[in-house]
């Protein structure tokens, strides 16, 4: 196993017969870099620090695992990458759906600003319609994309309880038809 100089000041653990460097010096020793490489990526502060925080603590779910690896580091920054990568796509995914609901609603080219205020308005009435729970259930799913047992992981319940949700969530937005849940 190769051990980064920087982290041999550490106090080490034991795994199995195996010396293994403590988490906390693998996160000092390597979160400046991944934080630049990343702000470099996305070009922004804030989703970089994000990306790094949850590349950081699924490292660190698996530490005594990937400690062991040959190179720790580029687990974290494979980790981190594809961390950002997958939070691209949902945004993308998120952003085409909201331009086809847009170009549905107004075929003739972009809306104008006093539509898109008053879509703004009835979404946020219809979202109040709703509970705290059906409320995430239906922007992790509908509006973000992910997939039922995504979201459910995300609410920390069932798949099968996300299902439930947005089904109650549709049937309350069904009373009125300009609040209308877009299937997934």
């Amino acid at each position: 196993m190769v051990v980064d100089h920087r982290l041999a000041d550490a106090l080490p653990t034991k795994v199995g017969s195996v010396a293994v460097p403590a988490f906390e010096a693998f996160y000092v020793a390597n979160e400046r870099r991944l934080y630049r490489a990343l702000f470099v990526v996305t070009g922004d502060r804030d989703q970089a620090e994000d990306v790094m925080q949850t590349a950081f603590c699924k490292v660190w779910e698996r530490w005594d695992r990937v400690a062991m690896l040959d190179d720790p580091v580029g687990y974290l920054f494979r980790t981190a990458f594809n961390t950002q990568r997958s939070a691209a796509r949902r945004s993308v995914r998120a952003a085409r759906r909201l331009v086809g609901w847009m170009s549905e609603a107004s075929p003739q080219g972009p809306p104008e600003p006093s539509e898109v205020a008053a879509t703004r308005d009835s979404a946020a009435r219809a979202l109040d319609e709703l509970t705290r729970r059906q409320r995430e259930a239906v922007v992790l799913t509908a509006l973000l994309g992910f997939g039922g047992p995504e979201a459910a992981q995300i609410m920390g319940i069932r798949p099968a309880t996300v299902r439930v949700l947005v089904s109650q969530a549709r049937a309350v937005l069904a009373r009125s038809p300009e609040h209308e849940v877009p299937r997934s």
